[in-house]
């Protein structure tokens, strides 16, 4: 896309962004009003938002909608997953349709300031790479002048990929796709040598494929994708209730408050005053938020703290086998960090 084009979408998608705030005042109370949350996710990527034969959605992203509900409505069930493609999700969010958007979602500025978001954080820190069939005999991307590249339309992957290219006075062939279903599609299909998108997606989607190890992954990542949740400008009642239950579930796991444990710690006021503070059992944090004292502790009970979401979904025991790497907690080496509960 053109980059005057591009900016065009982002300007006109800022003015939808704003008439939606003035008409929205109160998103919390619009939730509770309904009886449950709008979450705007993926139309599916395993380990991250996909819904299985039942239509159940499970992944690491719908965990964090879940914690969402759980912290509001006392009821983890209590979503309505809405599936978005990287060209229907800020017009989604823009207008109403979903209350927030969980879908491996990149933090930048144009988002953030023209387009009229707020993210909350970042629940997983990514960066952008490339997959190739093993056959192809590709070692490094810098291997891949002229080639056929698979690659979503509306997402940052555009301009990183032309910049990698550029830089490296190299050429290819864009196949734009508007979902990873059609990238697999795709990609499987021969229609283009190469999928590029964020490392993490990759992994999920090669973890579906008949045989894996045909396919490579590219030792290069060439971009920073902060990875979060967002919701929309001017509502910040609103926008407080979802960074903190997604900071929450970040400091259980560095306190060790697990889904194990949590009913145990609990049950009364221990000997630590930050795990006090977060569980509701002194202070009043939940009532700063409009909520009631046991909001966060029903947000880490809905799936676990955000260390065992992601082992449950993408972790190294699972077909997707993603290290915590950057994603670790801040006192293990990672970038992951809450700010304090007081």
């Amino acid at each position: 896309m053109k980059k005057s084009a591009f900016l065009g979408a982002l300007t006109i998608a800022g003015i939808a962004a704003s008439a939606a705030v003035a008409q929205d005042a109160s998103t919390v109370d619009q939730i509770k009003e309904r009886g449950k949350l709008n979450c705007g996710v993926t139309t599916g990527l395993v380990g991250f938002a996909a819904p299985d034969a039942n239509g159940q959605w499970n992944g690491f992203d719908v965990g964090v909608c879940r914690a969402v509900a759980a912290a509001v409505l006392g009821d983890a069930n209590a979503v309505e997953f809405v599936p978005t493609t990287g060209k229907t999700r800020f017009t989604a969010l823009a207008s109403g349709e979903i209350d927030m958007l969980a879908r491996n979602t990149t933090w930048t500025f144009s988002r953030d300031v023209d387009l009229k978001f707020e993210f909350v954080g970042v629940n997983y820190y990514d960066g952008q790479g490339f997959m190739v069939p093993k056959e192809l005999g590709a070692t490094s991307a810098k291997e891949l002048d002229g080639a056929t590249v698979c690659i979503q339309t509306g997402t940052t992957t555009e301009l990183n990929l032309a910049d990698f290219f550029r830089a490296n006075d190299m050429s290819y062939e864009p196949v734009p796709i508007e979902t990873n279903a059609e990238a697999q599609q795709q990609y499987l299909a021969g229609a283009c040598d190469v999928y590029t998108t964020d490392a993490s997606g990759l992994a999920a989607t090669r973890a579906t494929f008949e045989d894996p190890s045909a396919h490579v992954l590219l030792p290069e990542i060439i971009s920073k994708e902060p990875l979060g949740p967002l919701v929309r400008h001017g509502d910040n009642d609103w926008g407080d209730i979802v960074r903190w239950t997604l900071n929450a579930l970040i400091a259980a796991e560095e306190l060790g408050v697990t889904s194990a444990n949590i009913g145990e710690l609990g049950a009364s006021a221990g000997a630590n005053p930050e795990i006090n503070r977060l569980l509701g059992t002194e202070g009043t944090l939940g009532e700063m938020l409009g909520l009631d004292a046991e909001w966060a502790k029903r947000a880490i009970m809905a799936g676990g703290n955000y260390g065992e979401l992601f082992a449950k979904n993408i972790g190294e025991d699972t077909p997707i086998a993603l290290a915590r790497g950057l994603n670790a907690q801040w006192t293990d080496g990672g970038l992951l960090y809450a700010p304090p509960f007081r």
